[in-house]
């Protein structure tokens, strides 16, 4: 299901100009506070009404201007994840999810509950009132609730920014099942990384109100226009081999092996692993007698000077994917880097964190 989001609001400080249409998925909308992100998420649910704009999904139009056409909420058939489950406090959290069935329109294909519950883990909690509930279990009931709406459009406005480290953990693995189980295209608004990362099939990146770019989450966090500095980075495409006895886990991709802290995925299982490119170390040599266990060999393709006393340099791993290194303009100087070198991305275990590992989006191919 494409979707087309353009969209031009004012209000008295901030404008809004969107106009992009994205392939079925989990597109995200990244940036930081302030980028629109809320603004155009209230646009598609029918809670603003743009001073102009077109919003349509595969045809099912919500909004026209030029047409005079406009939805209203309840005939849009949305579901909407809040940040707080806001789940019912006196029924069960089997009651809950069938409230979400009393929205659905009846010549609609109803979402099995018994899949959903399957999906998100619940099962065992289906007796228990939401006061009983952890933030992650609340979270992932709501999330039931709104896909058993059968809702053509799930809205997801930064599900997990009240959960704490570990409950957003406990969330994303459900949210990549989703993804890859359910066909209802999902728009996700996040400013983490991380988030993005492991669930975009599209990024929208998002700055005072205009698109700086747009694509596959790979390309847009290695955007130095789309990105600030601390949050560039790569994704690459990896499977698990094996765990060890020390509790690493070997994972193989394109450039050669990776060790990193236990991953929770099966040996086989695909996933994104999404490197910070200040995390990166290069090196022209081979390296040798380093407490560091991962070498990752690639060709320079590019190298951006920054503004200040850093740079970026991009190395083509094979199998179209690319690593990035913010290191200073002093360090390509020293070590006299230029496009078309061999060099050596080196990588510690511990500095990719269990978040940055994720499942693999099930079209993408891995070596």
């Amino acid at each position: 299901m494409t979707l087309e989001l353009s969209v031009s609001h004012s209000f008295a400080d901030f404008a809004l100009e969107v106009d992009v249409a994205v392939p079925p998925g989990v597109t995200v909308l990244f940036g930081p506070s302030g980028s629109g992100k809320t603004t155009l998420i209230n646009a598609v649910a029918g809670l603003l009404r743009p001073d102009a704009g077109r919003i349509a999904a595969d045809g099912w139009v919500l909004l026209d201007t030029a047409a005079r056409h406009w939805l209203p909420p309840h005939r849009r058939r949305i579901g909407y994840i809040f940040q707080e489950g806001r789940l019912f406090p006196h029924m069960t959290v089997r009651q809950n999810l069938l409230y979400g069935r009393r929205f659905a329109p009846r010549d609609a294909a109803p979402e099995s509950l018994d899949r959903i519950v399957d999906m998100l883990g619940i099962g065992h909690l289906l007796t228990r009132r939401p006061g009983a509930l952890s933030g992650g279990e609340k979270q992932r009931v709501a999330i039931g609730r709104a896909f058993l709406a059968a809702p053509r459009l799930i809205l997801a406005d930064e599900p997990l920014a009240a959960l704490d480290q570990a409950r957003k953990a406990e969330i994303l693995p459900y949210f990549e099942r989703l993804r890859d189980e359910v066909s209802v295209p999902i728009l996700y608004v996040s400013h983490s990384p991380a988030e993005v990362a492991r669930l975009a099939t599209t990024v929208i990146a998002l700055r005072r109100g205009r698109v700086v770019a747009v694509g596959p989450p790979a390309q847009v966090l290695g955007d130095a226009d789309a990105m600030d500095a601390r949050d560039i980075g790569s994704v690459l495409r990896a499977r698990v081999v094996a765990h060890h006895d020390d509790g690493l886990s070997e994972l193989s991709t394109v450039a050669g092996a990776l060790l990193l802290p236990r991953v929770a995925a099966a040996p086989g299982s695909t996933t994104r692993v999404r490197i910070a490119a200040h995390e990166v170390i290069l090196s022209r040599a081979a390296p040798v007698g380093l407490s560091a266990l991962n070498t990752l060999r690639g060709t320079i393709t590019e190298i951006r000077p920054g503004h200040g006393p850093g740079a970026l340099v991009v190395l083509a791993l094979g199998d179209h994917q690319y690593l990035t290194a913010r290191v200073t303009r002093r360090a390509v100087a020293a070590l006299d880097l230029e496009p078309g070198q061999t060099c050596h991305a080196i990588l510690k275990s511990v500095a990719i964190a269990p978040e940055d590992v994720g499942r693999g989006h099930h079209p993408e191919a891995i070596p």
